[in-house]
């Protein structure tokens, strides 16, 4: 029997790791390392997180990833609920046709793409990532999904930076649930 979300999230807290000053002075940066590496708990949270996604109430068609740490978790909660993972990546790491959306970044810009055929007209998609900090990169990717003629049915991170208002960033309407609140 796997536990739900909210059974999990002490264990999934007590599993993260946080490193002082990384990358740079001043940040505190949450590993989601040390979780995956207790593939026990890990296996369970992706499962859990599959069992969230039943509940939800609609028909998900794909689970997308964002590169990187998404795609360690969107591939076994894709193949527990036995369907396709989409993998969302920075610009230029995709072969073939790819639909791009950008985000702007502290110095500059950066774009995300995923493959022109990924997603059907009115596909329901969860896109699943490990951290939401200012909410560029998941704001582009829901952006993305969108503008290849799917649906979010919903946005599901590990951790959230509430300090950082990131989730303030995301389209209007976004549905983002995060597991683990952290204040910087």
């Amino acid at each position: 029997m796997v536990r739900p979300l909210e059974a999990l999230k002490a264990d999934v807290e007590t599993h993260l790791t946080a490193f002082p000053d990384f990358p740079k002075p001043g940040i505190i940066f949450r590993d989601i390392f040390s979780l995956v590496a207790n593939s026990a708990l890990f296996h369970e949270l992706c499962l859990s997180i599959a069992d969230h996604i039943r509940s939800l109430g609609t028909k998900v068609d794909a689970v997308a990833g964002l590169e990187a740490r998404g795609f360690l978790f969107g591939p076994t909660i894709a193949h527990a609920l036995g369907i396709p993972f989409i993998p969302i990546r920075k610009k230029g790491k995709l072969p073939g046709e790819v639909v791009q959306s950008s985000y702007e970044k502290e110095y500059g810009t950066d774009t995300v793409e995923m493959q022109a055929n990924a997603i059907k007209p009115h596909d329901n998609i969860f896109i699943v990532d490990d951290l939401l900090a200012t909410g560029g990169t998941m704001s582009a990717a829901i952006q993305l999904v969108q503008r290849a003629g799917g649906r979010v049915s919903e946005a599901f991170v590990v951790v959230e930076l509430t300090t950082l208002k990131g989730r303030e960033k995301l389209p209007e309407g976004a549905n983002l649930y995060s597991l683990v609140h952290f204040d910087i």
